[in-house]
C-alpha cells in the first residue's frame, strides 16, 4: 500500500503559515500503533484530531467506520477538507459523549492542553467505551508532563509510558475504573452574581480570566444606543461577556459564538444556571462566519493569543477582520488583548478609528468605530 501523503493535508480553515503544518510524529505514532493494533474500524474512536491527519491515514489504510471528536469547528472544517482533496470516506464525527464512545475498543487521542480537558476525555473513555479499551494517547515530549499520567490513572488501573520517538511520546492506559454516578463536568461557580459553567476544554475554566474582567470594567458605563442593539459576543469561551450584557441589558438581542464545541457547551451551560438560555443564542462557528455581515451594533471581543500550543496572532487577527464584517457602519467592537500585541493597529486599520479606553500592566482596552 502507498504510505499516506500526509503533506498534502491542509489546515484551512484554520490559520495557515509556513511555520504551521497539518500534522506531526504523534499522528503518525498513533496511526502506526493503530494499524498494528488489528482493532476494526468501527471500533475506533479518534479525539483531537487537529486536521483530520489520524482519521485520513487510517482510512487510507481501508479502516472504516472510524468515529471522530474533534472540539474545534475548524479542525472539522480543516478535516472534511482534507477528506474531500483525498477522496476519503468512511468516518463519522462525533461530540463527546455515548455516541463517540460505545463499543470502542481503542481510542486514539492527541494529548489536550489543559488538564481539565484531559479528565474529561479519561472520564467520557472510561464511562462509555468497552471494559476492554485501550487508550493510546500522544504529544510532543516539550508540551507532557507526569500530571497527565496523573489524570488518565483516575480512569485506568494501568498507565504506562512509551519511549519516546522523533520528539513525541505515546502513553497507554488500559483496564477502565468504574466512572463516578455523575460526570465531573460541567464545573459550576458562581462570581459576582453570575454562575459560570466550564467543560474541560474552555478557556480559564469557571473563572473570570483577567483579560474579561479588565473588558468588564471597562464597559460598566457602556452607553448603549436608544434602539436595542445586536451584541455579538466572538470567541465568547463560556459566555462570561454574554452573560453580563445580557444581565445589565435585557433588550439586548445577544450572540455568543466561538469555534470549540466545549466553550459552546459551557457557555449554554453559563446561559441555563443565569436564566439567560431564552434570551442569549449560543453558536459553534468559525469566526461568526454564518452570522450575517453588517448586522451587529456591538462587538465584545476577547481574542486569544495562541494556536494550540504555539504563540501566534493569527488567530485573534482573524477574530478582528470578522468583526469588520459583522459590524453595520458606526457599529463599535471593544477589544481586550495583550498590551504587548499590535492589535491596535489591526483593528484601526480592518474596522475603523481605535481609540484606548482602558491599559493595565498586562492589557489593553480599545473601542473601534466601524468606517461606513
Amino acid at each position: 500500500m502507498p504510505e499516506f501523503e500526509l503533506h498534502r493535508l491542509r489546515r484551512f480553515p484554520d490559520v495557515e503559515a509556513p511555520n504551521l503544518q497539518a500534522w506531526d510524529a504523534t499522528d503518525e505514532l498513533l496511526v502506526r500503533e493503530a494499524l498494528a493494533a488489528g482493532v476494526p474500524g468501527d471500533a475506533i474512536a479518534v479525539i483531537g484530531d487537529e486536521y483530520g491527519a489520524i482519521t485520513l491515514a487510517l482510512t487510507d489504510a481501508g479502516l472504516l467506520g472510524i468515529r471522530v471528536h474533534q472540539d474545534l469547528v475548524t479542525g472539522r472544517r480543516a478535516l472534511a477538507n482534507n477528506a474531500a482533496l483525498l477522496g476519503q470516506t468512511g468516518w463519522t464525527g462525533c461530540e463527546l459523549d455515548e455516541g463517540l464512545l460505545a463499543g470502542a475498543q481503542l481510542v486514539l487521542l492527541q494529548l489536550p492542553k489543559a488538564l481539565a480537558e484531559l479528565e474529561e476525555i479519561t472520564d467520557a473513555v472510561a464511562r462509555w467505551a468497552a471494559r476492554e479499551v485501550v487508550l493510546l494517547a500522544g504529544g510532543r515530549v516539550k508540551h507532557m508532563a507526569l500530571a497527565q499520567n496523573e489524570v488518565l490513572a483516575r480512569g485506568f488501573r494501568t498507565v504506562q509510558p512509551q519511549r519516546a520517538e522523533r520528539k513525541s511520546r505515546l502513553i497507554l492506559a488500559s483496564d477502565p475504573l468504574p466512572a463516578p454516578a455523575d460526570p465531573p463536568f460541567p464545573i459550576r461557580r458562581a462570581h459576582d452574581g453570575l454562575t459560570i459553567c466550564a467543560h474541560g476544554g474552555a478557556f480559564a475554566g469557571a473563572r473570570i480570566d483577567i483579560g474579561t474582567r479588565t473588558l468588564l470594567d471597562a464597559m460598566a458605563d457602556l452607553a448603549l444606543p436608544a434602539v436595542a442593539p445586536r451584541v455579538i459576543d466572538l470567541g465568547c469561551g463560556t459566555g462570561v461577556l454574554a452573560a453580563a450584557f445580557a444581565a445589565q441589558h435585557p433588550d439586548a438581542v445577544i450572540t455568543a459564538t466561538d469555534r470549540s464545541a466545549s466553550a459552546v457547551r459551557s457557555a449554554r451551560a453559563t446561559m441555563a444556571a443565569n436564566g439567560l438560555d431564552g434570551r442569549v443564542q449560543v453558536t459553534l462557528d468559525d469566526a461568526g462566519s454564518e452570522l450575517p455581515d453588517a448586522d451587529a451594533d456591538l462587538i465584545l471581543l476577547n481574542p486569544p493569543f495562541h494556536l494550540g500550543a504555539s504563540v501566534h496572532e493569527g488567530a485573534g487577527r482573524r477574530l478582528i477582520r470578522a468583526a469588520a464584517r459583522l459590524l453595520r457602519p458606526g457599529g463599535e467592537v471593544w477589544t481586550v488583548f495583550n498590551s504587548h500585541l499590535d492589535h491596535r493597529r489591526a483593528l484601526s486599520r480592518d474596522v475603523g478609528a481605535t481609540e484606548q479606553v482602558l491599559r493595565t500592566p498586562k492589557f489593553t482596552v480599545t473601542r473601534s468605530v466601524r468606517r461606513g
